[in-house]
C-alpha cells in the first residue's frame, strides 16, 4: 500500500509540474502575441512617466489655462487609466503639437495616430510647422523605438501642451512628468 501511495503522490506532483509548464507556455504565447500586435493605435509600450526634461528651445507658456502646480482632470484616453484622472500640472508650453504615425526603430508594426509629439521633438524642425503628410524623423523618447524613427505627420495644431503627474485610474500607479496632454484634453476640477 505504501508503494501505491508513493506512486499516487508522484503522479499528482508530475501532473502539477506539467500543468505549471503548460500555463507558463500559455503566458509566453500571450506575451508574444501582444508584441506581434503592437502598433496600430497601441500605446502599451509607452513610457508613461518621464524625466521631466524638455527640449532647451521649448518656451514656457506665458498665460496657460492650467498653470504649473494647478490640478485638472484628464479627458484624453491615449492609454488605459488616463481618462478621468486628476492631474497636477508640472509644465505648460506653447508649441505646435503633432499626431504622427511611425515605424519603430526596434521593428514591428507601424504605430498609427500617436498623440502627441511636439515640434521641438522632431529632427531639424526649423521655425515653420510641419503639415499633414510631411515625412519627419522623431527625437521623442515616449515609446521604445520612437527616437530616430521615420514618421508621417497626421495632424498639426498650435496649442498649449502640458506635462502632468497623475495616478493611473486602473493600476493605481503614480505617473510622473507624462508628456503630453493638450489644453483641450484637460478640464477644470469640479
Amino acid at each position: 500500500m505504501n508503494k501505491n501511495f508513493l506512486i499516487g503522490i508522484l503522479s499528482v506532483a508530475m501532473a502539477l509540474v506539467v500543468s505549471a509548464c503548460s500555463d507558463n507556455n500559455a503566458a509566453v504565447t500571450k506575451d508574444n502575441a501582444a508584441n506581434m500586435n503592437e502598433g496600430s493605435n497601441s500605446h502599451d509600450q509607452m513610457d508613461h512617466s518621464g524625466s521631466g526634461e524638455v527640449p532647451t528651445d521649448l518656451e514656457a507658456a506665458k498665460n496657460p489655462a492650467y498653470p504649473m502646480g494647478s490640478v485638472a482632470v484628464i479627458q484624453a484616453d491615449h492609454m488605459e487609466g488616463m481618462k478621468g484622472a486628476k492631474a497636477t500640472i508640472t509644465g505648460a508650453y506653447d508649441t505646435n503639437v503633432y499626431m504622427v504615425s511611425y515605424t519603430p526603430t526596434t521593428g514591428g508594426a507601424t504605430v498609427k495616430d500617436h498623440k502627441w509629439v511636439i515640434h521641438e521633438e522632431i529632427e531639424n524642425a526649423g521655425d515653420q510647422p510641419f503639415k499633414p503628410g510631411d515625412k519627419v524623423v522623431l527625437m521623442a523618447k515616449h515609446m521604445k523605438g520612437m527616437e530616430g524613427a521615420d514618421a508621417v505627420v497626421d495632424s498639426v495644431e498650435q496649442t498649449t501642451v502640458y506635462m502632468v503627474d497623475y495616478t493611473d485610474t486602473v493600476s493605481g500607479e503614480q505617473v510622473t512628468n507624462h508628456k503630453w496632454v493638450t489644453e483641450k484634453e484637460l478640464s477644470p476640477v469640479e
